[in-house]
């Protein structure tokens, strides 16, 4: 029986508690006028921070998603927890004691108890580590190079063989078995209850707050019928998609340094942040996926510059498919994505080991961007010594050069692939352009999937999901803002502008769907039912992102020059595709005999002054 929080507790603990110190372990906040700050919410996914924190009136408030209110609806809304256990959260955070009442909820769940379980676990495997009976695990520190003062730094500690060695020492501490249970400590089975992990070292979990959460557990004894590595399993305080090991010691350094190092393993974070790099952390058990990149980007705070996510992967079959996966996700990122594979394939704790700190180091230094990785990937088990192979080599590598939103970055990744698989890079461009075209076609395709069927979508057919456009690329931006001027200003557009436009300008997967929406509904324009139009074919996932587009600040002081701002701006896309073919013309020029081709090599001079004259009027 949990029994009830009074309601004075409730109230004296709220006032007590900072919200600006529990939002700040979720976000980073900085100051945004006098009794404000501001972060990246936590709760929608966004590049310019529209999550203000209020301090003097104790409530948060995100103007991008309308999410608000005060420290415990804050808490039970990135926690997934009930109104209770942030009470009780807030509690443990400030040391305050409940005084619970008699009768109220029993749901047997009081987080304080679990979290300072957990806490009282960890001392007891780190007292274990100096005992006989851990001289194995000592011995397996020491081949690694880990000595007691490191092992005490990330407060390793060793679970002893007996079976209920920890339940014994904690239920004297009064914990029950129960909460035991909750935390993944103790396992009942058969009627008896035993330990969890037994004969195994153990490295503690904290959480950015540096509450104990969690423990990994690595198998030393060959008598050891279980895995390699054993983890606690997921619990009311312990969700492994949310946690990374070693972010509680490298919160402050990653602010600072701008900078994020993604290593494989527990002993490979100790390698890296031994040998300086402070920014290293891992997964518990799990992939990297999109819950670690929130937490990610919510450290970085609003700004990319000069912010870094570099990557370290074993380079086995499993280390290069986890390595793609992270290439997949890298857009989701609001910093740069890299790759840092050690010499001989050796990770950070082998490299540490056999080589020393500076060797880590380097490493770390000679990471190199994930796209070219993603290159390497791709051309591997391509024979380049002929044509056809170089060709193949070429057609597998081009999806990666068209995620490339940076149009400079991508240039670039042209002219470096030309070079990997010894083909020109008009040739590169040209399966380049094929490759973005059918993008847009299963774009578009995926629109008119969404409308035909928008009722009721189909487990195997669901309307996707699409990636949030990256603001900080300024073609994407540029994209933004001529879908912004179409939806609010229709009627400055000609119709043929707009279906070139509209068919022939956007590579943001979103904003093409937008623009085929648009499109389909250019019948509606200069009507009043012109946005309800769009919306009806648009995606339902979109709508967001249509309202935000059509509500979108021109850099106006008045309608006339918004007016005029909107007719520079249909003028600018314009240019902008004519620009793109006209450099597609004279690639393809360049690929023709002109003595044996030449009514093709006329027909696109002619084209190529026609372009140049549209160009010009466009001025």
């Amino acid at each position: 029986m949990a029994g009830r929080i009074p309601q004075r507790d409730i109230e004296a603990i709220k006032a007590r508690v900072s919200i600006a110190e529990i939002v700040g372990e979720y976000v980073q906040l900085k100051s945004s006028g006098v009794g404000s700050l501001k972060g990246l919410c936590p709760f929608h996914d966004e590049k310019s921070p529209s999550f203000n924190v209020r301090s003097d009136q104790g409530f948060y408030h995100c103007f991008g998603c309308s999410e608000g209110g005060d420290v415990y609806k804050f808490l039970q809304k990135i926690d997934n927890i009930t109104f209770y256990e942030a009470v009780e959260k807030c509690a443990q955070k400030i040391s305050y004691q409940i005084s619970y009442e008699a009768g109220g909820r029993d749901d047997g769940l009081n987080r304080a108890r679990l979290f300072a379980a957990n806490e009282a676990a960890a001392k007891f495997f780190a007292s274990q580590l100096a005992t006989p009976e851990a001289a194995t695990a000592r011995d397996f520190l020491t081949q690694r190079n880990f000595d007691k003062s490191a092992a005490e730094y990330f407060g390793l500690g060793y679970a002893p063989k007996g079976w209920n060695n920890l339940a014994d020492a904690l239920k004297a501490q009064g914990f029950t078995e129960d909460e035991l249970v909750k935390v993944d400590l103790l396992v009942k089975k058969d009627g008896r209850s035993y330990d969890k992990f037994r004969g195994r070292l153990i490295w503690p979990i904290r959480d950015s707050s540096n509450s104990v959460v969690g423990f990994g557990a690595r198998k030393l004894y060959e008598d050891d019928p279980l895995a390699k590595y054993v983890n606690t399993s997921e619990t009311p305080v312990y969700h492994k998609s949310q946690v990374l090991y070693g972010l509680d010691l490298a919160k402050k350094d990653i602010v600072k340094e701008r900078q994020v190092v993604v290593v494989e393993g527990y002993t490979d974070v100790m390698a890296c942040h031994l040998a300086g790099i402070k920014t290293a952390v891992a997964t518990c058990g799990t992939a990297f996926g999109d819950e670690h990149i929130r937490r990610i980007n919510q450290l970085f705070g609003a700004s990319d510059l000069g912010s870094e996510v570099v990557f370290t992967f074993d380079p086995d079959a499993a280390g290069q498919k986890a390595a793609m996966r992270a290439f997949e996700s890298s857009n989701k990122f609001i910093a740069s994505t890299f790759v840092a594979v050690g010499p001989d394939g050796l990770d950070p704790c082998d490299l540490r080991i056999q080589r020393g700190d500076a060797a880590v180091v380097n490493m770390i230094s000679n990471r190199k961007p994930i796209y070219e990785f993603a290159l390497d990937q791709k051309i591997a088990g391509h024979d380049l010594s002929a044509y056809p192979g170089r060709l193949s080599a070429a057609t597998a590598a081009v999806p990666v050069l068209a995620r490339v939103r940076d149009l400079g970055a991508r240039e670039e990744y042209v002219r470096v692939l030309s070079s990997k698989v010894q083909l020109g890079a008009d040739e590169i461009n040209r399966l380049l352009s094929a490759e973005l075209t059918k993008l847009r076609s299963q774009a578009v395709q995926t629109a008119r999937r969404g409308e035909m069927e928008p009722a009721v979508p189909r487990f195997e057919d669901e309307v996707p999901e699409f990636p949030a456009p990256n603001l900080n690329d300024p073609n994407t931006r540029f994209e933004q803002e001529v879908l912004a001027v179409l939806l609010q200003f229709p009627d400055v557009w000609k119709a043929e502008a707009m279906k070139q436009v509209c068919g022939e300008l956007f590579a943001t997967p979103a904003f093409v769907v937008i623009a085929n929406s648009a499109l389909q509904s250019a019948d509606s324009m200069n009507t009043p039912s012109w946005l309800e139009k769009v919306m009806s074919i648009t995606p339902e996932p979109l709508h967001s992102l249509v309202r935000a587009l059509a509500a979108k600040p021109m850099p106006a002081i008045d309608l006339y020059s918004a007016r005029v701002y909107a007719e520079g701006v249909v003028s600018g896309a314009e240019k902008k595709i004519l620009t793109r073919n006209h450099a597609a013309l004279l690639s393809a020029l360049s690929m023709l005999n002109p003595e044996a081709q030449s009514d093709e090599h006329l027909r696109i001079q002619r084209e190529l002054i026609a372009i140049q004259e549209r160009i010009k009027s466009l001025a």
